[in-house]
Parts: C-alpha cells; structure tokens; sequence
C-alpha cells in the first residue's frame, strides 16, 4: 500500500511540477513532505536524477537570455561576485579553525558558499583530496540552507519591494547552489530569472581559478601527492551556447521561447526531487559546528550583497 501511494505521489507531484501548475519552493516543500512519510519510490535515487536533469534545465534556459542586455547586468555587480567570494572563503578558513571544524571542511563549505554550491564542492574537493565524509559533509550543509534560502528569499525581496533586477543579482551573490538560484528567481519573475541565472553562471566560472589554487596550495603542502583532475561543470559552456543562439539568431524567437518555458518547468521538477532526497535524517547527520560555520557564512553573504545592491541600485 505505501508503496503505491508513492508512485501515485510522485506521479501527481511531479506531474504538476512539469506542467508548472505548482511553484518551485512549493514543489520542494512537497518533496520533503513525501520524503518525510517515506513516500519516494523504492530503487530511486531523486538527487542523482536531479543533479542530471538540472543541468538541461539550465542550458534550456539560456534561450530566454539576451546576452548584451544580461552582460551588462552582470558587469555592473562583478565587483560585488569578486569581493564576495574572497570575503567568503578567507572567513570560512577562519571561523572554521575557531569552531574547530576540520580545514578541508571548512574550505569545501567556504567554496560552495562562495561560488555555487554542490558544484564547487564536487570541483574542489578532488584538487584537495578532500575524503569523501568531508564532502558529504560539506554538501549537506549546502544542501539544507539552499532549500531554506529557495523558500525565504522570494518573501524576502517581496517584504522590501526588491526590483527583477536586484533581486535576481542578490540570488545570484547570496544564493549557494545553481538549482535554488534559479528555484528562487523563478518564483520572483522572468526577467529576475534571466538576471539571476546569468550572473550565478558568471559566478560559476570561478571554479575553474578556485580548483586550479586550491590543488596548487595542497600540493605545495603535500609535495609527493599526485596531480588530481578538475572539474567543471558541462552546463556553463551550453548555457552560453543557447543564449547566444537566443541573443544573435533573432529568427526562432518562438522557438527559443518554447525551450525556455520547458526549462522553467523542468526546474520546478527539479527542486521536487531535491526535496525527495531531504531527510530528517540528512538534516541530522550533517552535525552542528559545521552547519554553524555554513550559516554564518551565508548569513554574512546574504546581508552584506543585499545591502551593498540596495545602495548600489
């Protein structure tokens, strides 16, 4: 019986989340719902097939980006996304050494608070060869605050009266990973949206420096550790793709919005697996120390961004 009820859950869940019938913090809301029952089918793995599926939600979501106009956006907040990140990853060191949590850790929270989440983390932790409990770890923290922030930022910026503009900028900054930038900006708006979704992938880019530092450093600290491989994730480059396909061939424009809407609710379906895959258990297991320095962390971003764009724009 449990189990038919969470194939007719998921089914009817999801079915909504795809046809956009329900809103991205909504349809993680009721993720976490089912998966507090114990509602998620048996022999399925949500966050696998989310992390694959969000990859194609983002490149389709290009097609709704004009590349001039989202640039110059972008352009406007860089040194925002700049001090951002070194603010970041310097205090996570720091306030991870005086909580006592393990440095490892607290460079793979500090870099996943400071670039994009889940995605950094998966790009530093092998530069570092960080354990595999540590990133674990480090995930999980993320984890949780990117579904509190997916669900607290759009009311947030409604209480302040927050333009598309700023708000889509202040996701972008303060939001960990990809999936809850673009969750929280949907929620906000189309053109919240093409900010937020823009300038988190200018942000993402920043992997590529961080990893590259980050395995240069370990192995000055560990001479006769071998080389390790650097990650970065496929969707930056076709993203960039559709929106220049979107941005110079102004012939398919009814085409290209097709895609965008099908990577809107394909997001929304997303951040229904996302919330699949949150337990209380997860929640648990992901200690306190270092969700304290994660959340002090983003506390720190969250304040700080919004208030620098508040004075900015």
């Amino acid at each position: 019986m449990t189990m038919l009820l969470s194939y007719l859950a998921f089914v009817l869940v999801g079915g909504a989340a795809l046809t956009g019938l329900i809103s991205s913090p909504t349809a993680l809301v009721l993720g976490f719902v089912l998966a507090g029952f114990g509602w998620v089918p048996r022999h399925f793995n949500p966050a696998q097939l989310a992390k694959r599926l969000l990859a194609v939600a983002i490149v389709l979501l290009g097609f709704g980006v004009q590349l001039d106009a989202a640039l110059a956006i972008t352009g406007d907040a860089i040194g925002l996304i700049i001090v951002s990140i070194v603010v970041t990853l310097a205090l996570g060191l720091l306030l991870g050494k005086w909580l006592g949590v393990e440095t490892s850790t607290a460079h793979l929270i500090g870099s996943g608070t400071a670039i994009c989440g889940g995605s950094a983390i998966a790009a530093v932790g092998p530069a570092i060869r960080a354990r595999s409990d540590q990133m674990a770890l480090a995930l999980a923290v993320v984890f949780i605050l990117n579904s509190v922030a997916l669900i607290l930022f759009p009311v947030i910026g409604r209480l302040l009266e927050l333009d598309q503009v700023t708000f889509g900028l202040w996701s972008a900054v303060a939001i960990h990973d990809t999936s809850s930038v673009v969750g929280a900006a949907e929620a906000y708006g189309d053109e919240a949206l093409v900010v937020a979704t823009t300038a988190k992938l200018a942000r993402a880019l920043w992997i590529v420096p961080l990893a590259l530092l980050s395995a240069w450093v370990y192995a000055r600290s560990q001479p006769k550790q071998g080389r390790t491989k650097l990650v970065v994730p496929w969707f930056i480059g076709g993203f960039v793709v559709t929106a220049a396909l979107a941005s110079y061939f102004p012939g398919g424009d009814e085409m290209f919005g097709i895609f965008f809407a099908i990577g809107k609710h394909l997001l929304i379906f997303c951040l229904f697996l996302i919330g699949l895959s949150l337990t209380l258990t997860r929640i648990r297991a992901a200690g306190f120390r270092p969700l304290l320095l994660a959340s002090i962390l983003w506390l720190t971003i969250a304040v700080g961004s919004l208030g620098w764009l508040m004075i900015e724009f």
